[in-house]
């Protein structure tokens, strides 16, 4: 895999620059976190027979909070300044990893790890309606393609790191290095200057109004139709894969924890190649065709799998389904933020997000529920059967991408908002405050040196 100056390029911006690390050492602390966090709530429970309903909870809590987000409060994306909420989350997921080594139950600790995914909920949602605003519009495919790769790495790195980590040092290290990864987020986000990140700030007409227009912003939208239909389809159907993998591997395979293991590399390995080579893809071929060539190749791989003869085959064809994964999500950010306008698509991302995972959620539950009646190879065999249906309604849609209509909300230049207008929420005096007390910190410290 060939690096080009093309897809290097956004790191040239230091907003982007800024951003992409911030991203890069988050992502890295959270999913760190997240083994550890299961391996605590177990160790905690393991005399109770709900130990199982316990770590169940820990991963649940994981992405609850961004369904709640998008159906609830996804107006405060695009009312509140964007840099100031993902400060804010930083600091929010802060103290919770400071505070959860000094948890005494596994009440308090899935608690604990419900707030940090609540914050969760907000920041990345907040950086995919950013980057529009920090990067020119040729080269937004790169700058997604950039900041998906360190992310679907992260799910590659993070989890070793934190199992063998737990393993030595027990979670509290790891919480404590996650909490660190937050904090090297703030000091990287404050060197990014507030108004890059949003171009306007929508104005409230009412919570509830302001909701129902990013739904209706959302379904208006040729682009966010698209994902809505072809990534929900393919979000249902991976959601039956994902449940059922673990079945495939130890069960169909005979291959053990082991076997599960590699497969789960092998969509991760794929998801890295298809992310960071879909900014090239998608400049020369469009998005339509790229968005169906992704989700059919995710069916091939499911189909392919379905058919292996052993786990080593079905390993190398679990790469093709990542390739294919990798790629459809990165249409999916780019259909998504050129999809509506900036003063709607924080609310509207949120939406489309919390809906796809409703649907993967719904894939898990049908997946669970037939796995012992038909067996993992024939769900992954359907499952590929469905995202050709994916492949087909997300290309065909994605075709119409561009007739969106300007959104009719009131708006606020982000500049304007910040150096004149009110505050849009009681705390924001508050937290900018805390911005410039430590951004004037940081250059005291450099004036000295």
């Amino acid at each position: 895999m060939r690096l080009s100056s093309a897809q290097l390029a956004p790191l040239r911006l230091p907003g982007f620059r800024n951003l992409f690390f911030a991203t890069f050492g988050s992502s890295v602390g959270t999913l760190l976190a997240a083994v550890a966090l299961a391996i605590d709530v177990k160790d905690r429970t393991a005399s109770s027979t709900y130990s199982g309903l316990w770590v169940a909870a820990v991963l649940v809590v994981e992405f609850l909070p961004t369904i709640a987000v998008g159906l609830l409060l996804g107006p405060l994306l695009d009312r509140l300044e964007r840099r100031s909420l993902m400060i804010g989350a930083d600091v929010l997921r802060v103290a919770v990893f400071v505070a959860l080594p000094f948890a005494t139950n596994a009440v308090t600790v899935v608690a604990l790890a419900l707030v940090a995914g609540l914050a969760t909920g907000f920041f990345r949602p907040a950086v995919y309606a950013g980057i529009p605003n920090l990067v020119p519009d040729e080269q937004l495919p790169n700058a997604n393609a950039l900041l998906q790769t360190v992310e679907n790495a992260s799910w590659a790195i993070g989890p070793l790191v934190g199992g063998i980590l737990t393993a030595g040092a027990g979670p509290s290290a790891a919480y404590g290095i996650n909490a660190a990864s937050f904090v090297v987020s703030i000091m990287l986000l404050l060197r990014i200057p507030p108004g890059q990140l949003q171009s306007e700030r929508a104005l409230s007409r009412g919570h509830w109004t302001d909701l129902r227009e990013g739904f209706a912003a959302a379904l208006s939208s040729p682009s966010m139709r698209a994902v809505l239909v072809g990534w929900g389809i393919a979000s249902f159907a991976a959601g039956a894969g994902t449940v059922t993998e673990i079945f495939l591997a130890k069960n169909t395979f005979d291959a053990g924890d082991f076997g599960y293991g590699l497969l789960l590399g092998a969509i991760g390995g794929g998801l890295v190649v298809g992310s960071f080579a879909s900014g090239e893809v998608l400049s020369r071929h469009g998005v339509a065709r790229v968005y169906g060539f992704g989700l059919a190749l995710m069916a091939v791989g499911y189909f392919a799998t379905a058919a292996s003869p052993d786990v080593w085959v079905a390993a190398a064809c679990c790469i093709v389904v990542g390739i294919g994964n990798g790629t459809a999500i990165a249409c999916n950010a780019l259909l998504v933020q050129r999809g509506t306008f900036d003063v709607m698509r924080g609310r509207a991302l949120t939406f489309v997000m919390s809906a796809t995972f409703v649907l993967a959620g719904v894939g898990n539950g049908v997946g669970g529920l037939f796995v012992h009646r038909v067996g993992a190879r024939w769900i992954w065999g359907a499952a590929g059967g469905v995202l050709l249906v994916a492949a087909l309604s997300g290309s065909a849609l994605a075709r119409r991408h561009g007739e969106e209509t300007a959104a009719e909300a009131e708006v606020v230049p982000a500049e304007e908002a910040l150096d004149g207008e009110p505050r849009l929420w009681p705390g924001e005096d508050e937290l900018r405050r805390l911005e410039n007390a430590i951004s004037g910190g940081f250059r005291a410290e450099g004036t000295e040196s």
